[in-house]
């Protein structure tokens, strides 16, 4: 076998002395670009994008730095293929493959050539490294002829698969690219056109395929997918942290990662609400609601209204607004950009006013427009103006909204009083996760007035032309011209040489889109998409208007009071029935012994969905410790202090945080409590929804009991928090334990 592994050794080590050479030339180049462009100022507008692409040339080699080669494929015809993070060539010969991209139509084998259909493959084999050392190999023969022992099993690479399956977590997700099995990869390499709905049970991967699925897709429709780009949306800031550095070690870091909190370009929701707020700011019913209120702040006043404009009285009768506001909706413009029509109409009847004063009979048209001019810019009519039909960002607009019992009232006239007192609040509070979308719908209802900003890029641009134009004249008069030779004004006009001086945008896509509200995305994916609100969808389905879409979940685990039940009740509104449903049916994750336990509360919630299959066991029941209610928190924080191998989350009721939360820190003062926690801590305490999505070596449940009471979907959030295991799970509780836990084992002592 060292023998093997020797000759392992000596490829991988070609291979990165290949790749040390690729980044060192990239290195040069981007060098040398930095000192050209430093010495010839014409050059200094090609500087950003090159040194952009050379940068990004060098991040997706420092990405494949570990685990370069990860793999080898020796077919029946004697050929074999290494297979790796990224592709190498040999640059040097014919172009020929030195390492195929696990990505490449060329790797597919690697992951779905069984003994039973081998795919030319002879054998499989799984190269183990440590750093740029390798330390182990793996063999699957394939070929049933073959006189040595033929792999077994269902699991493509199954040595690989549980070294990976039972190594101790780390407080951050690593990618499967070496072990992705085949079910996975048939997702992973769907094709980019419409929603690909993947419904999949705790466990199963749907996390690391939807990544996986993202870096593929980039890969593969690299053209279409480098401009627009691609979106992940996942449900909190921790688990975006989680899964941080799994696309760069697959070489891919123009991806937007957001929470739905994020989604409003320059805000940001993680202000913590009840959850029943939540729940009515994503209702579909918020459509109707930011609609009426948009057209509250569009006023009738109950009076006249008195303007003194040059020390005279000017009266705005119900007549003249009615009016005025009936033009402006009538041709179905945003508030905004109806307000200059409003506007218009005003000043027009205001105008007839003073005609009327000084004798229309002697003015003519020229004398109206003076008027109309120095009315609309006397200060009383634009106070006016402004009260009747404010201009108004989606921020101020929502602000005002919540800060007025009377506009809540308004808006939504159905909801019960104590309703509408949990969505007012003072302005000065920050935004929450469900007011992003809220956000961005009414910047659709207000829309933008840029009139006046396209009026001045347009004098902008006659001032560049102009000067442009100057410069080319005054080369021109150059007495000493020799008309024989070509100058800069045969070769070029104004215009173009005016283009030449403007700004680039060398900003990646990711980082574009994250800034413009209007951006759409080649493709959007979505992690625990059952938690998403019907509000949130409408944004989601703005941003992609192709709905090329990849929506990873389980519907048993929603959790959200706005979430859904069904895949169909989200889609039907946008593609009808028009999806692809497919299923992830191996947990990998949480073994037999825990999962047993699991399938009960997924039994009593009723889905009519099957667990997923565990593909090994530990031999570890899962088992309960009851306490007297004075003695929890320290009974929680003797368990947590334990030496157990690997991170441990103590999760807990939303009420309990707190006490429990000091009683832990008090014996473990590494431990990372609450809201966006250093998940690299042996010990976090978090609520149920805070750990969504995420994993750990431990996990113990303190109150099963109080986190089914606390929410309407509170058996979904007890199925959370029993999968997010991979080795363990112990049960805390004073109180008695739901019906679904009835059969763990009973602990006495630590």
């Amino acid at each position: 076998m060292s023998t093997e592994i020797d000759v392992e050794q000596e490829y991988v080590s070609m291979l990165y002395a290949h790749l040390d050479g690729l980044r060192a030339d990239t290195d040069s180049r981007l060098a040398r670009t930095l000192r050209e462009s430093s010495s010839n100022p014409q050059a200094m507008t090609q500087r950003d994008a090159a040194t952009s692409h050379y940068s990004e040339q060098l991040a997706h080699y420092g990405a494949a730095e570990n685990g370069l080669c990860f793999g080898r494929l020796d077919f029946a015809d004697g050929t074999r293929s290494y297979i790796g993070r990224i592709g190498l060539f040999d640059s040097e010969g014919d172009y020929e493959p030195l390492l195929m991209d696990w990505r490449a139509p060329a790797s597919r084998p690697f992951y779905l050539a069984t003994a039973a259909s081998p795919d030319g493959v002879r054998r499989r084999r799984h190269i183990r490294t440590s750093l740029r050392r390798v330390t182990g190999i793996d063999d699957e023969v394939l070929d049933l002829a073959d006189d040595q022992d033929t792999a077994g099993g269902g699991l493509v690479g199954e040595a690989a698969l549980l070294s990976a399956l039972n190594a101790t977590r780390t407080g951050r997700m690593s990618d499967i690219v070496e072990t992705i099995q085949a079910e996975q990869d048939e997702i992973i390499r769907s094709g980019l056109n419409g929603v690909l709905v993947v419904q999949g049970g705790p466990g199963t991967g749907k996390t690391a395929v939807a990544l996986h699925r993202a870096a593929y897709l980039l890969y593969t429709y690299r053209q279409q997918l480098s401009r627009r780009g691609v979106l992940i949306v996942g449900p909190n800031a921790t688990f975006l942290k989680y899964i941080g550095q799994v696309l760069p070690s697959l070489g891919e870091t123009g991806v937007l990662l957001q929470t739905v909190g994020d989604l409003y370009p320059g805000e940001r929701g993680h202000r913590p609400e009840p959850a029943r707020a939540a729940e009515i700011k994503g209702s579909i019913d918020m459509v109707a609601a930011l609609r009426r209120a948009v057209a509250d702040r569009q006023e009738v006043p109950l009076d006249p209204m008195v303007l003194v404009v040059e020390r005279e009285e000017m009266v705005l009768d119900l007549a003249t607004i009615t009016a005025a506001r009936g033009r402006a909706r009538g041709n179905r413009r945003t508030h905004n950009e109806g307000r200059p029509v409003f506007a218009e109409a005003i000043v027009a009847a205001l105008a007839r006013q003073e005609a009327n004063r000084l004798g229309a009979e002697f003015l003519d048209e020229a004398d109206m427009a003076d008027i109309r001019r120095e009315l609309a810019a006397d200060d009383a009519v634009q106070d006016a103006i402004e009260d009747l039909w404010p201009q108004l960002t989606p921020q101020e607009f929502l602000a005002d909204l919540y800060a007025s019992a009377e506009r809540l009232e308004t808006a939504l006239p159905d909801l019960d009083e104590a309703d509408r007192a949990l969505l007012l609040r003072s302005p000065r509070l920050g935004w929450t996760a469900a007011d992003a979308p809220l956000l961005d719908e009414a910047a659709e209802l207000l829309g933008v007035d840029d009139r006046a900003e396209q009026a001045a890029a347009r004098r902008r641009q006659r001032d560049e032309q102009d000067y442009a134009q100057g410069v080319l004249d005054i080369l021109q008069m150059e007495d000493d011209a020799d008309p024989d030779i070509l100058t800069a004004y045969d070769l070029i006009d104004a215009g173009r040489l005016a283009e030449r001086h403007d700004d680039e945008d060398h900003r990646t896509a990711a980082e574009r889109a994250a800034a413009d509200r209007s951006w759409t995305f080649g493709h959007v994916i979505v992690d625990e998409a059952q938690e998403l609100s019907a509000m949130a969808w409408r944004v989601l389905m703005r941003r992609c208007p192709t709905r090329s879409m990849t929506l990873v979940g389980d519907v048993a685990q929603t959790g959200d009071l706005a979430g859904t039940d069904t895949w169909a009740g989200i889609l039907a509104p946008y593609v009808e029935d028009r999806w692809r449903l497919t299923e992830l049916t191996v947990n990998y994750r949480t073994p037999a012994e825990i999962m047993a336990v699991a399938a009960n509360v997924l039994a009593e919630l009723g889905t009519g969905l099957t667990p997923p299959s565990s593909v090994r066991e530990t031999g570890v029941e899962p088992w309960v410790r009851q306490v007297a209610e004075a003695e929890l928190p320290e009974t929680v924080a003797d368990l947590a202090a334990q030496d157990h191998l690997g991170t441990v989350a103590v999760l807990v009721p939303a009420c309990l945080v707190e006490d429990i939360g000091q009683a832990v820190l008090a014996r473990v003062p590494d431990a990372a409590v609450g809201e966006r926690p250093e998940l690299e801590s042996r010990v976090v305490v978090l609520t149920v929804r805070q750990s969504k999505g995420l994993e750990f070596d431990g996990v113990l449940v303190v109150e099963p009991a109080t986190v089914v009471a606390e929410s309407e979907r509170g058996l979904n959030d007890l199925y959370v928090a029993l999968t997010r295991a991979t080795q363990w799970v112990g049960v805390v509780s004073a109180a008695e334990l739901p019906a679904a836990l009835g059969g763990l084992r009973a602990r006495q002592s630590a």
